[in-house]
């Protein structure tokens, strides 16, 4: 069987080790991998050719993907898919392997709805958020930069007197936000799925500290914070409380570097996991963790709605801030 393999959607830490395990497994079990360059914007351009095992020597430790990423507007179009699924026929790939977030696995499950080609996924994204499975590829690695970068942030912050807004990525979900919130001490998070109130609870708390001689905060703000943006909380902030007040957008550096253990081993287990299913005829699924063990889920399951973030860690950050 000759099997693809693409990265689509934003890079995650992870993500190479997943590409590694997909192309030994298959080596081992007999099966040919072509790397598909690029994601789905590679696959309608034909950008793809075979990738050997020892094409994934020394990948192991290094963040991003070799085989490259991009976001493909052009692959919401019906029309485009059916392009897409000519190009994998033409090739002879007869599985497709998706590492991806949201919205790449909703390509592979309309791209295996509409025209048949097998699809299995494994989920890569910082930010943790996909239906049936409480981990992705990233979000660990992501984690643990943001918290370093925060902790050196809390000296600063600490030396000056100042209130630090620390904005961590999160469009959509705030479970990098809250995890890092949690992780770091933070004062305070607000993140997309934040109740109403949430900046009116933070003002109270600020002055509150304020009153008993705390003079620096660390609040994290997630990007797609429905509240603001922390430069747009920051501004409306400096008209409701005095303290010293400074914005620091961690941005990209959250998806680069060095994966830590958890992203390589998980990469690799799934990896391995999505061609032995593959191997033993399964389509239309994609692997992920539920409560320590691995788990796979039907493709379809990608429609539903996106997790929220635990609503008791939100309510920690709070308790254990006082």
């Amino acid at each position: 069987m000759r099997l693809g393999v693409l990265t689509s959607g934003g890079d995650a830490p992870g993500m190479n080790a997943a590409i590694r395990a997909v192309v030994r497994q298959a080596d081992a079990l007999g099966h040919e991998v072509w790397g598909i360059h690029r994601g789905y914007q590679g696959l309608l351009e034909g950008d793809m050719a075979p990738m050997p095992s020892r094409a994934c020597a020394n990948i192991l430790q290094r963040g991003g993907t070799v085989l490259h990423t991009a976001r493909c507007a052009e692959f919401h179009q019906t029309e485009q898919r059916a392009l897409a699924a000519a190009k994998l026929k033409a090739a002879g790939i007869e599985a497709l392997v998706v590492i991806g977030g949201d919205g790449s696995f909703r390509a592979a499950e309309a791209l295996q709805r509409e025209h048949g080609v097998a699809c299995a996924g494994i989920p890569g994204t910082i930010d943790n958020d996909l239906p049936g499975t409480e981990r992705t590829l990233g979000f660990d690695t992501a984690l643990n930069t943001a918290v370093e970068a925060i902790d050196r942030i809390r000296d600063t912050a600490s030396s000056h007197g100042r209130l630090f807004l620390v904005e961590v990525m999160g469009r959509s979900s705030g479970m990098l936000a809250v995890h890092t919130a949690l992780a770091c001490g933070a004062e305070a998070v607000l993140y997309p799925e934040s109740p109403e109130d949430s900046y009116e609870n933070l003002v109270s708390q600020l002055n509150a500290n304020w009153l008993r001689g705390k003079r620096s905060s660390i609040v994290v703000v997630a990007e797609g914070d429905t509240v603001g943006r922390a430069v747009a909380v920051g501004e409306r902030l400096k008209l409701d409380h005095s303290l010293d007040l400074r914005v620091v957008v961690l941005g990209h550096v959250q998806r680069g570097g060095s994966p830590t253990a958890i992203d390589r081993i998980w990469g690799s287990r799934w990896g391995c996991e999505v061609v032995r299913r593959l191997d033993r005829g399964e389509r239309g699924f994609y692997v992920g963790e539920v409560a320590g063990a691995l788990v796979a889920q039907p493709l379809a399951r990608i429609l539903e709605p996106q997790p929220a973030p635990p609503g008791d860690l939100g309510r920690l950050v709070s308790v254990l801030a006082r």
